[in-house]
């Protein structure tokens, strides 16, 4: 059986019910969401770990259209921000549009009829617009390590948390020290009876200053509207403003810089430990993480901190990078995610056959961040150069979600295709902005920039602002008319 669309959404966290919300508001109410998991969330619903939280202020951390005057505080736990997003999804009415524990196993653009061909478990549905809106911290990465399998006790990723291993007396062995290993090892070092944290590279970490809202204060967010949107508005400001401290702007950068050493040097009385949390790359050349409890939990006796990489396991023996050995009942791989090759990316199918995996093979490539040449009226929000480093990325997701209503309009007789040059600008005009900022030349390894081409791939090197006013001047000459493709094809070379 086939079904018909408009539109089809694939994904239903943060990025596709912000799609979902542009189109209802646009007027276009004839399409269908696709998501793989029993529930709504995203990577809000996938993570669980212990201390989950998020790092972006609560109040800049959702829909413009949906404020939300219960969050407990100045940021959001974990399980709250799960709780709006399927509350945004039950007040959008989305019912039937919304298709749980439903995967995408293939998308394959039909060129004869023009539209997308998406294959389920269940069913095809044609749809003539597609929407990537699966998320880029989504896949676990794993490491390659050396008698892995000979691990005997728990062990698994911290984005698929394990609840039925009970930790509590544990000695549990943490790798990494990204953004979720400083929020989930203060929580171990409560319970387990020793945590071992292995660190390949430290984190610039400043204050979280945690703040929790007053019932006082939440009543008059929502009976006050309008000081719940200034706030919003001040919220929105502030990460404006933090952007010079994380691309290179060599003041905001070292005042920032000793904003964390300042916060290290508090926190961590032991100089040689304090040594070992300092970072030797410049500030914001990786993600710059926020924690109060994080440098206390190392500080104490709780943790042992190994500053080198694990590189081989034997049974429960732990063995770093250093030649120091360790034993361990539990291993959580704090890890990351694959982020610069998508896994979505290989089962989306364009016009010339060539998948979005192949087209991306390089690095991720597109126009205004959403548009991919090759891949008529299909549309990415939160992938190549969208994510921030500075502020929410609900603020581009949104932006995003509005460029496509605006091409799904224009394009409702014809089709929306990228002219290949104009791609190719793009990205060459994001890789001018960004060649001397710290995530190029800060002397660090960090998730933004694709191993195998070196270009910035996944940060968006602008402020949000920026970022508006560019969506902004896109005026349809990204695309070429539907009868210029044969020219565009040939321009290729054959296929």
């Amino acid at each position: 059986m086939t079904r018909t669309h408009d539109v089809a959404i694939i994904g239903a966290g943060f990025a596709g019910l912000g799609m979902a919300i542009a189109l209802r508001r646009a007027g276009i109410d004839d399409f269908v969401m696709l998501e793989r998991a029993a529930s709504v969330g995203g990577t809000w619903r996938d993570n669980t770990y212990p201390g989950v939280a998020c790092d972006v202020p609560a109040h800049l951390y959702g829909f413009a259209s949906h404020p939300n005057p219960d969050w407990s505080g100045l940021y959001a736990q974990g399980s709250e921000i799960r709780a709006y997003l399927e509350s945004v999804a039950l007040n959008e009415g989305l019912g039937e549009r919304l298709h749980l524990r439903t995967a995408m196993l293939q998308a394959n653009w039909d060129a004869e009829a023009e539209l997308w061909r998406i294959t389920t478990q269940s069913s095809e549905i044609t749809a003539r617009a597609l929407v990537l809106a699966c998320g880029r911290l989504t896949e676990p990465s794993i490491p390659e390590l050396d008698g892995l399998d000979s691990f005997a006790g728990p062990i698994f990723h911290s984005s698929r948390w394990d609840h039925s291993a009970d930790l509590a007396g544990l000695r549990v062995a943490v790798v990494g020290t990204g953004a979720s290993a400083i929020q989930l090892v203060p929580e171990l070092a409560r319970t387990a009876a020793h945590v071992t944290l292995f660190q390949r590279s430290p984190a610039w970490i400043v204050p979280r200053g945690a703040v929790p809202y007053s019932d006082d204060q939440r009543a008059r967010f929502a009976s006050r509207p309008a000081e719940l949107a200034r706030l919003r508005a001040e919220l929105y400001a502030e990460g404006e403003a933090r952007f010079a401290s994380r691309s290179g702007d060599a003041e905001a950068a070292a005042a920032a810089q000793a904003t964390a050493t300042a916060h290290l040097a508090a926190q961590v009385p032991d100089p040689a430990l304090r040594e070992a949390l300092t970072p030797g790359y410049d500030f914001g050349c990786k993600r710059v993480l926020l924690s109060d409890e994080f440098y206390p939990a190392v500080a104490s006796d709780a943790v042992a901190l190994e500053a080198s990489a694990l590189t081989s396991i034997r049974g429960n023996i732990l063995v770093s990078a250093s030649g120091e050995s360790y034993e361990a009942d539990a291993l959580v791989l704090a890890t990351g995610f694959a982020t610069t090759s998508q896994p979505y990316a290989e089962l989306v199918t364009g016009e010339e056959g060539e998948t979005l995996d192949e087209h991306w093979s390089m690095g991720m490539t597109s126009f205004g961040s959403t548009v991919v040449a090759g891949f008529p009226n299909m549309f990415v929000l939160d992938g190549p150069n969208a994510a921030l480093g500075h502020s929410s990325s609900v603020l581009m997701i949104e932006e995003q979600a509005a460029y496509a209503v605006r091409g799904l309009v224009r394009s409702r007789s014809g089709v929306l295709r990228v002219d290949p040059d104009a791609e190719r600008a793009y990205s060459e005009e994001i890789s001018e902005a960004a060649a001397s900022t710290p995530w190029m030349v800060g002397g660090c390894r960090n998730w933004y920039v694709d191993e195998r081409s070196g270009r910035l791939t996944l940060l968006w090197p602008g402020t949000v602002d920026a970022f508006r006013a560019r969506l902004a001047r896109a005026d349809g000459s990204e695309f070429v008319d539907v009868n210029t493709r044969a020219d565009v094809r040939t321009e290729k070379g054959p296929s």
